[in-house]
């Protein structure tokens, strides 16, 4: 498996492993998603013998706040350590800010995925005194399949 810190991943190449895991409102238009991932702060890419198999972008302001988007890895190289090594690219990229923020629906393995990562829930940090704040403009459900 090679990882690589990247500017843009080919617009089919990212339907196609969005797809993979189900993502798919975000591949009904190949070409805003592939201009989402180019206009991300950070990209990184996981690839076996030149395939897309995992990918993890990052928006931040790099000092105060950085926002993972997405961690996603193909079904077939899930608990491959894939998401972690991904993971832990923007965790080591973005050391250097405070706030490490992210969204994710309700399935407990991701949970499990982002608490081992150091992550917890909001109302679990600062004896309640942090709260977060969430607009969704559209009809996705929770998830972004």
């Amino acid at each position: 498996m090679d990882l690589e810190a990247v500017q843009s991943v080919d617009a089919g190449e990212l339907a196609d492993l969005y797809d993979s895991v189900g993502w798919t409102a975000y591949t009904a238009d190949p070409a805003a998603l592939a201009r989402a991932v180019e206009n991300s702060t950070f990209v990184v890419t996981a690839r076996s013998e030149g395939r897309l198999i995992g990918l993890a972008r990052a928006v931040s302001d790099d000092f105060s706040i950085f926002y993972l988007q997405d961690v996603l890895v193909r079904p077939e190289w899930q608990g491959t350590g894939v998401g972690r090594a991904l993971l832990a690219m923007c965790l080591e990229r973005f050391g250097h800010v405070r706030q490490k923020v992210l969204l994710t629906d309700a399935e407990d393995r991701q949970h499990r995925f982002y608490r081992a990562a150091g992550y917890s829930e909001v109302g679990e940090i600062g004896g309640g005194d942090l709260h977060a704040f969430v607009r969704i403009e559209g009809s996705q459900g929770p998830s972004p399949g």
